[in-house]
């Protein structure tokens, strides 16, 4: 692959491109909480394009070990505020939401345009989230996770992991191709 495609913007993979990541959390493992305002918000953009990103990653559902439920209202007003914010200052830049439910993926394409969705369960979260974005056609990171991030650390346990995580991809990929869908990132 040399390039991804969101919405009507090609961005080329012939050299790395770093994504840079906004939490608009307030418990994430790293910096919870620091940013939630326009103000905040925007210095941790300027700073992360300074650096040198070409994407930027909002999470909005903290995936640290033993993270409070968040629901998908409060996921998605997090994500709109941050995405709207980025899309005013920054509107040629790519981003990517950190959601494993559909509904909100869906919802944020649709109102504030093209995305890349990264989804830290492999659509194992959500039954619909294959069937999204084999529809919306836009980049797809899929991530692997045993159990979710309220259990992922109680206990988990691999014969090996090398095999099972490869074994994971092949299926999850599979089940994407079988929808006409292959415009995906690991």
């Amino acid at each position: 692959m040399t390039h991804i495609t969101i919405g009507a913007e090609k961005v080329s993979l012939e050299k790395p491109v770093v994504m840079g990541i906004l939490n608009v959390t307030p418990d994430s493992f790293y910096d919870g909480g620091k940013y939630t305002s326009e103000l905040k918000i925007m210095e941790r953009v300027d700073e992360i394009v300074e650096q040198g990103a070409g994407i930027i990653d909002v999470g909005a559902y903290s995936t640290r070990s033993g993270a409070a439920f968040v629901d998908a209202q409060e996921e998605l007003s997090r994500l709109s505020f941050a995405v709207e914010l980025i899309r005013k200052y920054h509107p040629h830049l790519p981003v990517s939401i950190d959601t494993f439910r559909a509904d909100v993926a869906k919802e944020i394409s649709h109102c504030l345009g093209p995305i890349i969705i990264n989804d830290i369960s492999g659509g194992t979260m959500d039954d619909k989230m294959f069937e999204t974005v084999a529809e919306l056609g836009l980049p797809y990171i899929m991530m692997h996770i045993q159990g979710t991030p309220q259990d992922m650390q109680v206990n988990p346990h691999y014969d090996d992991v090398v095999r099972e995580v490869r074994e994971f991809f092949t299926e999850r990929i599979a089940r994407l191709n079988a929808l006409g869908f292959n415009n995906i990132i690991l």
